[in-house]
């Protein structure tokens, strides 16, 4: 397994195990079965609604001697609906008592969106509540007091753009030492990764295979799609490997960490055996003319009419 240092010289596993959309009733099975594989990075959220059944899943396996809480890298994430100062460290002790720990690695605000704080998700304007009325860095400041109180070892951004990563770094003086963002052939975040890795903070790429899975009112017909794209599918046959192993080999080689989901136990070793496949120059090369620009999570979800969300603050592009 490759591994991405932070300054303090703690190690994250290059890949880990996505928990989005893992069902409750068979995340236990599957992060159980991860463990016994060989998986010790999983990122977990609260909205995800299924953190009691993996921090089980951990207990019972720390229980049986099968790993320890050291060897482990645990990331969970704020929601939209706990941005105000004081509402923060409830929702992270919710969070540390599902998942049975005394400590995170790692804490993430999971999108730089804020709900009310009775709304799970927005259905429309009025749920959402402006970033001028609870501004990203009072959020991030919550975030770096858990981190020194030492309640989370390392704290990020997900879903954040370079100017909202500079701004609540001018506003703190605390730059975040993570983000995670989608991430894949076509949508390769060249920019976002250059600064992230002139500023040493690590990326992680989310989505790394296209999240077929995803709602499927999310899913448009004339998407393209990353298995069928004759480059990935040449170096594949050419290595030997399946289509996904050089998308998710792609991701570790080009320095960032990656966390593809899966229930399926083959597939399972086979994700996590790509973290060790080298690609060659010329492969790095061909994967990097993929790049398309495309979203496959768009964000417009949180773009409701009588809010003032757009895809362009959104992602500031």
């Amino acid at each position: 397994m490759r591994y991405l240092t932070f300054k303090n010289n703690d190690k994250m596993p290059a890949l880990g195990l996505g928990t989005w959309k893992s069902a409750k009733g068979e995340v236990y099975e599957v992060v159980r079965k991860a463990i016994e594989i060989g998986y010790r990075h999983f990122d977990c959220a609260y909205f995800y609604g299924n953190e009691a059944e993996i921090g089980q899943a951990i207990s019972d396996a720390i229980k049986n001697g099968e790993v320890t809480r050291e060897e482990l890298w645990i990331t969970s994430k704020l929601w939209n609906n706990r941005h105000r100062k004081d509402e923060i460290q409830a929702a992270f002790d919710i969070t540390l008592k599902d998942l049975g720990l005394d400590y995170l690695d790692l804490y993430l605000i999971h999108w730089p969106v804020a709900l009310q704080y009775n709304i799970g998700y927005a259905q429309k304007g009025e749920d959402l509540i402006s970033l001028n009325e609870i501004p990203l860095t009072e959020t991030w400041r919550e975030l770096i007091d858990l981190q020194e109180k030492r309640l989370t070892k390392h704290i990020g951004v997900s879903n954040f753009s370079i100017k909202k990563i500079n701004q609540i770094t001018e506003e703190t003086g605390v730059m975040p030492e993570v983000v995670q963002v989608e991430s894949h052939p076509f949508l390769q975040q060249k920019d976002l990764l250059n600064f992230a890795q002139e500023k040493g903070i690590l990326l992680t790429g989310y989505c790394p295979l296209g999240s077929s899975d995803r709602p499927a009112a999310r899913i448009l017909a004339d998407e393209p799609k990353l298995f069928q794209h004759e480059a990935i599918l040449e170096i594949a046959k050419e290595k030997g490997v399946s289509p996904a192993q050089v998308m998710l080999a792609w991701a570790v080689n080009r320095g960032a960490s990656v966390i593809p989901k899966s229930v399926n136990p083959q597939r399972l070793k086979e994700n996590l055996e790509a973290a060790d496949i080298e690609l060659t120059a010329n492969e790095m090369a061909k994967m990097s003319s993929l790049d398309l620009h495309y979203r496959y999570i768009k964000g417009d979800f949180w773009c409701l009419e009588g809010s003032d969300y757009t895809l362009e603050n959104l992602w500031d592009e």
